[in-house]
């Protein structure tokens, strides 16, 4: 700890250059610029943001902890202010007077984290704490933070091992285990670990804490694990070989709910356990990571839905672009070529043609199952996943579609956590996740599906095709404008994936609208990475040195579909790139229907042009919104002083470098958090 932090990374006086966390991090991270500890201010401030939009980084008890590992850092180090006055970084409390700006390096070795870990648990002490906010000069704090200096109030006494002779044997404890991480496993991991052995031991539990950081994790003790009356996973990452605590009373929170309130945590898994109420652990879903208790359904609804979409999209990419491909080598009517299993030339184009349009069908025939099925799994973990797979089969036997899987997953995740309510005798368990809710849950899904729900949700997709067939003129365009609108407003987010999926879902029952559909969504998701990319080479020094080098990368994963790419560029400047996407994608979305331009591939962005109806036309919508984002995005950044160069000289003749500095810091920093 002694080298990484030393009395010039130490500001007791962060009030009088900082008022925001942002402004908090730039006074702390320039000290670790002018020690040679970080290399590029921005970038590295880039990454700060970065990690702090995932999760807010304020705790209870007036502490701030930004962190994050960077290519820009060149050693670990730890930088420290203090604020009379308190800095916001998110915390339920209030705001935060300690703050803490940990910098690891992108490949940091394991013992340094384990120092900064160490310094995580030190923060759970009121006592190092207290000595912090009593410390007077930079010298003394450092040596606090060491581990040097006396610690106020500290118990200098010695323990006493003596016990009363006459005492009962003590009962059999309640036996616990809990795994905790974070994204970056430097900080969260070992706070949430130190607040549980806390709470534990204040409640006579006997607990043991896997943490699953950077430094590296030791598993539990197989025998550990058996022993334990129930489990806490309090993790924003998925927790690794979630299998061995499967048949276990478990409570499953974010890493933030383990540092605000374990008591609670411990005293839910001690109700679960008296209940006998058990959740089958395996692998998590992609949205269990901020799969905290206290969401409002709303949120869950979000988080479940994204679930099944996220498994769903390899199979949409996969299955149609063979499709597509297929289409492109053999003409529109390879889909009257008979099964290559029956009659296959190794010579003839049209049945290598038919070769792939048949795999890539097989593909996509799993889409509605695997939708439902990864829905119910976000829901309710392994045990969704037979009756979800179940439900979606159903919806397309009976031509329910798209919207019969999203029905079908929501039932089958919901029967699965209905039975998993059900208090079970001890004996039982084993056999409840393989045969017991399979069974039932699939029986429950499947009569719903195919006597009660069904047919009407069939009945509405139906009508959904003929609306989207008999769209013409101002209708589709306007439906142009929105799906436009919703591609460019999160940049690869819910909404985006809500458009896409919509689109999607077209492609399974193909017809003349719904190919326009598709068309117009992948059109205008390629505009925001191309529109950033070109303002970073027409009107550079409008960005940093870090988003220029991005603007090359935007390039290709514009020209690929995949709208991510323009993330960097929202994340630091969100009320000017964002609208500007949007403003494009609109354009573009509605260019596209107007033109009447089809696509059958759901996915490829320029390279399934040759796929495309209308392609000439289909180029001129996508180069049109380009256009419009890149002059709005270059409008709007222009509008305010530009950022200076890297050699500390503005970008603008006769302007200094240190007053384009001070427009930078007047910019409203807030819009990173914002954009997450």
């Amino acid at each position: 700890m002694s080298e990484m932090i030393t009395a010039e990374l130490v500001d007791l006086e962060l009030d009088r250059s900082a008022g925001t966390k942002e402004a908090a991090a730039r006074a702390l991270a320039e000290r670790m610029v002018s020690l040679g500890r970080v290399t590029d201010l921005e970038g590295f401030l880039a990454d700060v943001a970065a990690r702090e939009a995932q999760m807010p980084t304020g705790l209870d008890g007036g502490i701030g902890i930004p962190h994050c590992r960077s290519a820009h850092v060149t050693e670990p180090t730890l930088a420290f202010g203090r604020s009379a006055d308190g800095i916001d970084f998110g915390a339920p409390d209030g705001p935060a007077d300690l703050i803490f700006l940990i910098a690891a390096p992108a490949g940091a070795d394991d013992a340094h984290l384990t120092i900064l870990s160490s310094l995580a648990r030190q923060l759970m002490d009121e006592q190092f704490t207290s000595a912090l906010r009593g410390a007077t000069d930079a010298a003394t704090a450092t040596a606090l933070i060491r581990g040097n200096g006396p610690v106020a109030g500290e118990n200098t006494q010695a323990p006493t091992d003596q016990q009363p002779e006459n005492d009962p044997p003590p009962a059999e404890p309640f036996r616990m285990v809990a795994v905790t991480s974070c994204p970056t496993g430097i900080a969260h991991t070992y706070m949430a670990a130190e607040s549980l052995e806390n709470a534990a031991r204040d409640a006579d539990v006997e607990l043991t804490v896997e943490t699953q950081g950077s430094a590296g994790f030791t598993r539990l003790d197989p025998a550990v694990i058996a022993s334990a009356d129930a489990v806490v996973f309090a993790h924003d990452v998925p927790v690794r070989d979630k299998d061995r605590f499967a048949g276990k009373p478990t409570v499953d929170v974010g890493v933030k709910a383990g540092i605000s309130r374990p008591a609670e945590l411990i005293a839910e898994a001690r109700e679960k356990a008296a209940r006998g109420e058990i959740t089958t652990a395996s692998a998590p879903s992609p949205v269990d990571n901020a799969g905290d208790s206290g969401d409002g359904y709303g949120t869950k609804l979000r988080k479940w839905l994204m679930s099944g979409v996220s498994y769903m999209v390899p199979f949409v990419a996969a299955g149609g672009l063979l499709i597509a491909l297929g289409f492109a080598i053999g003409g529109w009517q390879i889909d009257k070529a008979p099964s290559v299993a029956k009659h296959f030339v190794w010579t003839d184009t049209t049945s290598w043609a038919a070769l792939l349009f048949q795999i890539g069908g097989l593909a996509f025939a799993f889409l509605v199952p695997v939708l439902a099925g990864y829905i119910a799994y976000g829901m309710a973990d392994r045990p969704g996943l037979v009756p979800g797979f179940v439900g979606g089969s159903v919806a397309v036997t009976i031509n329910a579609g798209f919207l019969g899987g999203l029905a079908a997953g929501l039932i089958a995740g919901g029967v699965v956590m209905g039975i998993q309510r059900v208090r079970i005798p001890a004996v039982l368990r084993g056999i409840m996740p393989v045969v017991v809710i399979p069974l039932i849950s699939s029986a429950v899904v499947g009569f719903l599906m195919f006597l009660v729900i069904g047919k009407p949700i069939a009945s509405l997709q139906s009508a959904l095709t003929d609306w989207l067939e008999g769209l013409s003129g101002a209708n589709a365009i306007i439906l142009g404008v929105i799906l436009g609108l919703m591609m460019c407003f999160d940049l690869g987010g819910p909404l985006n994936k809500v458009a896409y999926a919509f689109a999607v879902g077209g492609l399974t029952n193909p017809t003349e609208g719904s190919l326009k559909v598709m068309a117009a969504v992948m059109a205008a998701g390629m505009v925001p990475p191309l529109a950033m990319a070109l303002a970073t080479t027409v009107r550079g020094r409008l960005f940093t040195k870090t988003e220029r080098e991005n603007g090359k990368a935007a390039w290709f994963l514009g020209a690929s579909f995949i709208t991510e790419g323009a993330i960097p560029f929202a994340a630091a400047d969100p009320l000017r790139v964002i609208p500007a996407s949007m403003a494009g994608g609109a354009v573009t979305g509605a260019l596209s229907m107007a033109f009447g331009c089809t696509l059958r591939a759901p996915h490829g962005g320029i390279f399934v042009v040759p796929l495309i109806g209308q392609p000439l036309l289909y180029l001129v919508a996508v180069a049109a919104g380009v256009g419009v984002s890149t002059v709005t995005v270059v409008l709007l950044k222009g509008a305010r002083k530009p950022v200076p160069s890297e050699s500390g000289e503005s970008g603008e003749s006769g302007e200094s470098g240190e007053s384009a500095a001070a427009a930078a810091e007047a910019a409203p920093k807030e819009q990173v958090t914002a954009a997450a």
